[in-house]
């Protein structure tokens, strides 16, 4: 289960920094292709993706490093509602497409988190 949840673990965070930094970098590119980003100001998204960012190397770092790895499941936890909050924005400004995204991603960081505090703890 160890090994399973370490690459879940990779593969969230890698998603994570990886759609961070693209919404803090490409803003003007996700204005015109999801009606959410035109309705929301560039500094709620700028937010949302240095939070996502951050969440995702707080799925590695402090478990790999052995330093407070209860940060890690708090991490994927914080992801989740972050995730599921995300969601809901979407679709209350009818913008479906990246809905199934954020669910996808609230369910693995749950996951994630429910491995992390009861599973297969540090």
């Amino acid at each position: 289960m160890n090994i399973v949840l370490w690459v879940l673990q990779v593969a969230l965070a890698f998603f994570c920094v990886a759609g961070g930094s693209y919404k803090i970098t490409h803003f003007e590119q996700l204005q015109a292709m999801n009606a959410s980003m035109r309705v929301l100001p560039q500094a709620f998204w700028t937010c949302v993706g240095a939070f996502e960012s951050l969440m995702g190397l707080g799925l590695i770092l402090p478990a790999a490093l052995k330093l407070k790895p209860v940060l890690t499941p708090t991490a994927a936890l914080a992801l989740a509602v972050e995730s599921v909050l995300l969601g809901v924005v979407y679709a209350i400004n009818r913008d479906f497409a990246p809905v199934p995204y954020a669910a996808v991603g609230a369910c693995l960081a749950a996951f994630i988190a429910y491995g992390r505090f009861v599973l297969a703890p540090f």
